[in-house]
Formats: C-alpha cells, sequence, structure tokens
C-alpha cells in the first residue's frame, strides 16, 4: 500500500517520510549544505558520503575512537576499529558458526 502520494508526478510511497525526500526533486530544495564551499544536497545520504569523500582529500579524519584516540575519515571504519577493543565478532559462518571481526574474514572462510 503506498498512501502517500506524490501532488507533482503522481508517485506513491508507503511512508510520509519518502515523500518528503521526494518532494525535493521538484521544488529544488537542498536542506544539507556545506557551509564552507556552499555544497548542498537534497538527501542526507548523498551529503555524508560527499563528505566522505571530501575527508579523502582534505586529510580530515572527524570521527574518533573513544577508546584509545584512533581518528577515522569514515564512520564505518570507526566501527569495525570498535570491534578491536570490545572483542566482538560479529560475522559468523553459518555452517559451522565460526565468528570473525571483519565480513571479508568470513567471505575468505
Amino acid at each position: 500500500e503506498r498512501p502517500y502520494n506524490c501532488t507533482g508526478c503522481g508517485k506513491g510511497f508507503s511512508c510520509n517520510y519518502s515523500l518528503v525526500t521526494h518532494r525535493r526533486i521538484h521544488t529544488g530544495k537542498k536542506p544539507f549544505a556545506f557551509i564552507d564551499s556552499g555544497k548542498s544536497f537534497s538527501q542526507s545520504t548523498n551529503f555524508n558520503r560527499h563528505h566522505c569523500h571530501h575527508c579523502v582529500h582534505t586529510g580530515e579524519k572527524p570521527y574518533s575512537c573513544a577508546d584509545c584516540g584512533q581518528r577515522f575519515t569514515r564512520k564505518a571504519s570507526l566501527t569495525q576499529h570498535h570491534h578491536i577493543h570490545t572483542g566482538e565478532k560479529p560475522y559468523s559462518c553459518a555452517d559451522c558458526g565460526k565468528s570473525f571481526k571483519h565480513s571479508s574474514h568470513l567471505t575468505q572462510h
């Protein structure tokens, strides 16, 4: 069921948030912006993706480990690093039950 319909094009959505995001295509509204460069985006996912790309070029590392202070350009890298401190191994083999800290290690297994 898609009860939320766009008045601009008629496209239907299952939740209001998706409709609100979609409407920005028609309005041109870009509420996610970088203050320093003025570059703006209609969706937070695109804003975050650009921020990661920006960090690669500038060397900025905005994500810091609370345990050891190591810094990262991407939040996902910090999350993965955190497994070192917690000992968590969230990726498990369905066949033998062996667990791994990284999904790539499970794939290799």
